[in-house]
């Protein structure tokens, strides 16, 4: 039964290697409206979701942009104007679902660029192409190619719409006529649903024919909602015409006056040009691509990995210090908040093979430092106490119904491991004393304030909720406990580098926590476990990647005896902890069989994106893709962050591989050619 249900799934998705070929594409050759789920092109600041529309997008993301409305009381991601869909009409027909046939739309993951094509009656083959472009953070490009099939009109309008949410919608029109260019601005502003944001975005359309011959631009204002601008072209039968739309959308949590920079940052993408626009863009996405992760004997899967790690390089950017979600730049999932997806799913495979994108996700949480020192001082603690879910500010954003907010402690030591391998993989000392330390520092004096001393071998950690979610107000958490121990042991690591006494007590707690057993022998998740289902990987995590557990026996026994107790519709990172852990183990297929378990069922149509399990519509589920990818750099290929850096430990490959290369990965650009 299970393999005929995953037959369905991939036929429904169309997302396999005989189907692809090219594993630096994924076509969707029939797109069905009713059974739709956009894929993304980000840059780590601006994230725009594909539509089943053709020339609509459906989604416009800005990292950082929160504000309360909606769920919990709390901040939530906002959605910006949607500042790229257009309106087309040829020879009198308008281009919509019902009008088009043969519509076809792609992601080539090698330039970061989504595609669509489609026929419009027999007027008109159109093509049509956008970017979140990566070296201009808050900026896009749309191409769209009109390919008359006789002597016609076209009239296309490029059409600014404000979401729901956003209230006191401004609309602004300019013209702006220089010696050897004249452009139009159309311009929208708004404020967040309290006001605590003020959202801008600004387009404009770039032509080829040469400075005077411009279309003439018409300038609508449809409601408060919506406004756009409009030009009318003669076409020649055989002809391609291609104009652009390229715009920009800011904040003012990222600029003091975002309406003018809006404007400002568009009119600096139409005098760049659309062709300098697309070569810069597609040379930072090969800078990207230099570290790459290929399978050679396997398509299918080398498809599907390479879509995991194009959307990890689409969520996060090297220069700011936003922190992606479990959804990324995909949507509103989760609310945009960060979570310990980061810094345990996501963080390690940004850290090995691009340590200037990881950088950026640790200095999230140096920036918001503060704001866990009060966090552990209204709850009775010392140094650092971290909030489950963090969004603009760093001060706790869990809705108060989740038991998460006040008691799921172990994102505090997440953050305290994730710190120190920065620096075992970068050896960057300058970063480890000025950032660092304070967060080991802190995050170490945290775990001496919250173990209850209840003598030798009893420093218990009480009262949490585990990383199985499922155990609410439990005590000594197996993970919890573990993330503990390293932390504090990793402070004093830090502490020696840096030439700082040694701290005594935080080595005698992180010698005291406590560690329990089944009477079988297996590591028990907690101290009341007593065999019951769970929600997700918990126990597996005190081998990888803590690396409390060495005996290869004992994590055997381990993974064994949690994998048949697992929610069979739990999250993705389950199956890729296990995986993992069965190729270090020298156990390649078995490995292969949960890394394959771990996502096939979850991928949606038309583009396989990666659901957060079998049963979830939400799209895409960065967190699992990176559990994915660690999966495949430290199961498969064996790599190892070590207090020396990143070192290679035995693992197994499955038969049907025939070998596994990491590109460019640590700051020196190693490359491991790992065969069966």
């Amino acid at each position: 039964m299970k393999k005929h249900f995953l037959s369905i799934v991939f036929l429904a998705v169309g997302f396999t290697a005989a189907a692809q070929k090219n594993t630096w594409q994924i076509n969707a050759d029939k797109i069905d409206p009713s059974n739709y789920y956009g894929i993304t092109v980000a840059n780590g600041q601006v994230g725009i979701v594909s539509s089943p529309q053709p020339l609509k997008v459906q989604d416009v993301v800005l990292a950082g942009a929160y504000d309360q409305y909606g769920r919990g009381r709390v901040s939530n991601f906002l959605r910006s104007f949607n500042l790229l869909n257009m309106r087309l009409n040829v020879g009198g027909i308008d281009v919509d679902a019902k009008t088009v046939t043969n519509f076809k739309q792609s992601l080539n993951m090698r330039t970061a660029a989504f595609n669509g094509t489609f026929t419009l009656g027999d007027k008109a083959d159109v093509s049509y192409t956008y970017y979140a472009l990566r070296q201009l953070p808050y900026s896009v490009l749309m191409e769209v190619t009109v390919t008359p099939k006789q002597n016609t009109t076209m009239q296309a309008s490029s059409v600014m719409e404000a979401p729901d949410a956003l209230k006191d919608v401004q609309n602004y029109y300019n013209e702006i006529d220089r010696p050897h260019v004249t452009l139009s601005l159309l311009t929208s502003q708004a404020k967040s649903p309290t006001g605590k944001l003020t959202m801008c975005a600004s387009n404009s359309f770039v032509f080829s024919e040469g400075h005077g011959n411009e279309p003439r631009i018409i300038h609508e204002m449809w409601d408060n909602n919506m406004h756009l601008m409009k030009f009318n072209k003669k076409l020649e039968a055989g002809k391609p015409y291609t104009f652009w739309v390229t715009g920009s959308s800011i904040t003012s949590a990222q600029h003091d006056d975002p309406l003018n920079e809006a404007e400002r940052l568009t009119i600096f993408a139409v005098l760049e040009g659309a062709k300098r626009l697309k070569q810069f863009h597609t040379k930072a996405w090969d800078e990207l691509w230099q570290s790459d992760i290929v399978i050679d004997g396997d398509e299918e899967t080398q498809l599907e990995v390479r879509s995991m790690l194009y959307h990890l390089y689409s969520f996060v950017r090297e220069g700011n210090t936003n922190s992606p979600s479990p959804m990324g730049l995909s949507g509103l999932g989760y609310n945009g908040h960060v979570f310990w997806d980061t810094e345990l799913w996501m963080y390690p495979a940004m850290l090995v093979l691009k340590p200037a994108l990881a950088k950026g996700m640790m200095d999230y949480r140096y920036d918001r430092l503060e704001a866990a020192r009060r966090n552990a001082y209204a709850h009775g603690y010392k140094g650092a106490m971290f909030p489950w879910e963090s969004a603009g500010t760093g001060v706790e954003e869990t809705p108060v119904w989740a038991l998460t907010g006040p008691f799921e402690h172990h994102i505090t030591a997440d953050i305290g491991v994730a710190a120190w391998n920065y620096f075992c993989v970068t050896k960057d000392t300058a970063w480890l004393k000025e950032k660092g330390w304070p967060l080991l520092k802190e995050t170490a004096m945290f775990w001496a304030s919250r173990v209850e001393r209840n003598g030798p071998g009893k420093y218990e950690i009480k009262n949490v909720v585990a990383a199985d979610e499922w155990a609410e107000n439990v005590d000594n958490n197996a993970f919890t406990n573990g993330a503990a121990k390293v932390n504090l042991l990793n402070a004093n690591k830090a502490a020696k580098v840096l030439g700082f006494a040694q701290n005594a007590d935080w080595d005698l707690v992180a010698k005291n926590i406590p560690f329990a057993q089944t009477p079988e022998g297996v590591t028990r998740e907690h101290d009341t476990y007593k065999g019951e289902t769970i929600k997700q990987a918990d126990v597996a995590l005190l081998a990888y990647p803590l690396g409390l557990i060495k005996d290869p026996k004992q994590i055997e026994k381990d993974l064994v005896y949690y994998e048949s107790r697992y929610d069979v519709n739990g999250p993705a990172m389950t199956h890729a902890t296990i995986a993992l852990q069965y190729s270090r183990l020298g156990k390649g297929d078995k490995a292969y069989e949960q890394f394959k378990k771990g996502y096939t069922p979850n991928l949606r149509p038309p583009f396989g994106v990666l659901a957060e399990c079998a049963t979830c519509q939400n799209p895409y589920f960065a967190t699992g893709a990176g559990g994915m990818l660690q999966a495949m750099l430290m199961g498969f290929g064996g790599l190892d962050i070590t207090d020396d850096g990143i070192k290679q430990v035995s693992s197994s490959l499955p038969k049907n591989w025939k070998s596994l290369t990491i590109k460019n990965y640590g700051v020196d650009g190693k490359t491991l050619v790992k065969g069966k």
